[in-house]
């Protein structure tokens, strides 16, 4: 068994990947995760997932809703389950419902079209597509298999809204509508993994993906071949956002522990390079309520807020979680509110600037 930073498939000559590996082999599964609970966790605005946190979205459309994709033992081998969770107004997290998949989920999106519609990229190749408004038993409504290996990542169009892009370990993008039950093209030119895919915040045709062939691509849906590729790191990409504020810009995170932003129309070097975690990092996010401020999270199971512009550039850090941090996310329609879930099982919502554990 062999556990890398991109999770699971990696690279002999990858020394983050190989500590990982050593340290799991090492240690059985039930010792790696350790929930230090405390009396009070019922109280706390935190949720327990029956499996590992892969990755959280905030709704487009509901300010107090959540969806959270999780895969049973680390992701190795299992099963795994979507969650939607509502915000209480006092401070809690519940369930409103939960759908199961015989593989590990790795990612979700939410429809940018309709309110209760999502997707989940799941371990055995395939993108299911779920509507909340349906029972579980009508679920998925639809579950599209072309990836001849899992699928790590997915992201719907937020300017055509009617499309999705998924991001797989066979080493392609494809992109998806809701009205056709096969792709409408595939993209390779990535020579491993695909780990992450980001559309333009601003045009509906153009999009980002990071890969562990330490490269980083600007695509145009009407062109097979990539527009742009940025050498962006010695090491594995294993995340990448756009600005939400200047299209030119373009972040990437990776297994070297660091977070670079990129100028597109000059990518010959960053513009910024964020050092501070301790360990690959795993996924980033632009604001969406200012230009200059990225959410990350880290396998040294921290959450970290920064300001790329700044000289000082790390404004805070969250240490909240137990295991690898995974999953992180900003709320569009509320400004400053945060998620974050991880390989604790634990999902956190809480406002930047305030302690993830506490009551607000």
């Amino acid at each position: 068994m062999k556990i890398n930073v991109g999770d699971l498939r990696g690279k002999e000559n990858c020394t983050t990947a190989d500590q990982f590996a050593s340290h799991i082999r090492s240690t059985s599964l039930q010792s790696i995760y350790q929930l230090q609970k405390s009396p009070e966790a019922t109280e706390m605005p935190v949720f327990k997932t029956p499996f590992n946190g892969y990755a959280v979205r905030f709704s487009p459309f509901y300010e107090n809703r959540v969806l959270v994709a999780t895969a049973q033992n680390f992701g190795i081998l299992g099963n795994g389950r979507l969650h939607i969770l509502d915000l209480n107004p006092s401070g809690g997290i519940s369930e409103l419902r939960s759908f199961d998949t015989a593989d590990g989920v790795y990612d979700c999106a939410w429809s940018e079209s309709h309110d209760s519609l999502a997707v989940a990229a799941v371990a055995d190749g395939s993108l299911k597509l779920w509507d909340a408004a349906l029972p579980p038993s009508a679920n998925p409504i639809r579950s599209l298999k072309e990836h001849a290996r899992e699928v790590h990542a997915v992201d719907w169009n937020p300017v055509r809204r009617d499309s999705f892009l998924s991001a797989s370990w066979d080493d392609s993008l494809k992109l998806w509508t809701l009205d056709r039950p096969a792709s409408l093209r595939t993209f390779r030119e990535h020579t491993y993994c695909v780990y992450s895919a980001a559309w333009s915040p601003r045009h509906a045709d153009v999009f980002a993906s990071a890969s562990g062939d330490c490269t980083a691509r600007v695509w145009d849906v009407r062109d097979p071949s990539s527009s742009l590729v940025i050498p962006a790191h010695d090491h594995e990409i294993l995340s990448c956002d756009w600005n939400k504020y200047d299209d030119c810009f373009l972040a990437t995170a990776s297994v070297d522990k660091t977070v670079r932003v990129w100028d597109v129309r000059a990518s010959r070097a960053p513009v910024a390079t964020l050092a501070g975690h301790g360990y690959a990092v795993r996924r980033i996010k632009f604001s969406p309520h200012h230009e200059n401020l990225l959410l990350s999270c880290s396998y040294d199971m921290t959450v970290c807020v920064w300001d790329y512009r700044a000289e000082d550039a790390l404004l805070a850090r969250y240490d909240h979680h137990t295991e690898f941090a995974v999953g992180v996310d900003m709320s569009v329609l509320v400004e400053g509110l945060l998620a974050s879930t991880g390989w604790d099982e634990l999902v956190y919502v809480w406002q930047h600037g305030t302690d993830p554990r506490a009551m607000p």
